[in-house]
């Protein structure tokens, strides 16, 4: 189990791109985001705003290297796996049909609390883990489509209009 580690705040512009979404929504993003990160530190973090907003993690800042993902939708969030498929089961809540990946839907607060949670979470490290030998910068980046860069929309425009 991981020590104490030095807590990472979540980038200005993840916090911008969650206003789009219910308090709920955005708070159980931000309280998984920091059980990934408790669980790699050493972690380094992509922020995509497309038609969701989702941040990936993984050590080598490559997306073949990730090793889950956090995804936000109107009523819940999504803890995924690229690797999910081949990820052990055990307590039967993997979603997904795709060849590859699988996600894990959470609602409420207490649904992150459970302890199976951490444990995918460290299986999808492990499965990483042989595949890059970096051990992760602990950057985040911020991720931009070429269609936020011509003309932003959404929770993008607002949080710019902001500064």
């Amino acid at each position: 189990m991981p020590g104490p580690t030095k807590r990472r705040p979540p980038d200005t512009q993840l916090l911008g791109f969650l206003t789009a979404y219910d308090r709920t929504i955005a708070d159980l993003a931000l309280a998984l985001r920091e059980i990934i990160l408790e669980e790699a530190p050493d972690a380094s973090e992509s922020i995509y705003q497309v038609y969701t907003v989702a941040v990936w993690f993984g050590f080598s800042g490559k997306m073949k290297d990730m090793f889950c993902y956090i995804t936000t939708h109107a009523a819940h969030i999504s803890l995924g796996f690229p690797r999910g498929a081949s990820l052990p089961d055990p307590n039967r809540v993997l979603e997904g049909e795709g060849k590859a990946m699988r996600h894990i839907k959470f609602k409420k607060m207490s649904d992150l609390e459970r302890p199976f949670v951490r444990r995918y979470i460290r299986t999808a490290i492990e499965q990483v883990r042989p595949v890059t030998t970096a051990d992760g910068s602990g950057k985040t980046v911020v991720k931009t489509t070429a269609a936020q860069k011509g003309a932003a929309s959404g929770p993008a425009k607002r949080h710019r209009a902001k500064l």
